[in-house]
């Protein structure tokens, strides 16, 4: 897939996918002024009524390697829509964190699983061969799910979450990552860019 060809979603809309870059804070903060309380809670997992500097900072500082971006824009406006990032482990350099954030009105649309697939290919190019996450877990239902979703391994549960790891695919979305999506769209699930406090783990520096 080439980074900023025009993409046709399952519904028609069309999209570009790009790498995220220093240069995308008025970008940043004008999608999360878009998202509902609901899907900031489920990102964060915590309250978020706005983004600190700070935390912009660290959303915004990539660099491709241990930190990347990929962020969706709609063809038609150019505006972000949704972005999916990895941050890699710093005692663990094949497995990073991973977020996917989708702007509410355009869940549904298999954007999701288009960002999280072109942010696994490039992943692998980096040496990452597995991804891990860290998920709002509040019902046995989502646990229940979570033990089921095949080739998953969870890490540690502590409070209200629980930290899974998963193998990256070869090629594409496995069939694991694909139903965590859709959980994720259903329930109080998170895949966050964030540490247990909540607050965004910065890149590891070589």
């Amino acid at each position: 897939m080439a980074l900023g060809a025009p993409i046709v979603l399952r519904d028609g809309s069309r999209v570009r996918i790009r790498q995220g870059h220093s240069s995308d804070k008025e970008l940043l903060l004008r999608g999360f002024e878009r998202l509902s309380d609901e899907s900031r809670y489920r990102r964060f997992l915590a309250p978020m009524p706005e983004l600190s500097e700070a935390m912009v900072r660290d959303l915004i500082d990539v660099d491709h390697h241990d930190h990347e971006a990929i962020v969706a824009l709609n063809a038609e406006t150019g505006e972000g829509i949704g972005v999916a990032r990895y941050v890699r482990h710093a005692n663990r350099p094949d497995t990073a964190e991973v977020a996917v954030t989708v702007l509410d009105d355009w869940h549904r649309r298999g954007l999701g699983t288009l960002l999280l697939e072109v942010t696994g290919a490039r992943a692998r190019k980096e040496g990452i061969t597995n991804f891990s996450g860290l998920m709002l877990a509040s019902n046995r239902e989502m646990m229940d799910v979570f033990e089921s979703l095949g080739p998953v391994r969870v890490v540690d549960r502590e409070l209200s979450t629980v930290e899974i790891e998963m193998p990256i695919p070869e090629v594409g979305v496995s069939p694991g990552l694909r139903k965590l999506l859709r959980v994720a769209a259903r329930h109080d699930v998170a895949v966050p860019l964030a540490g247990r406090d909540g607050m965004p783990r910065p890149a590891p520096r070589a």
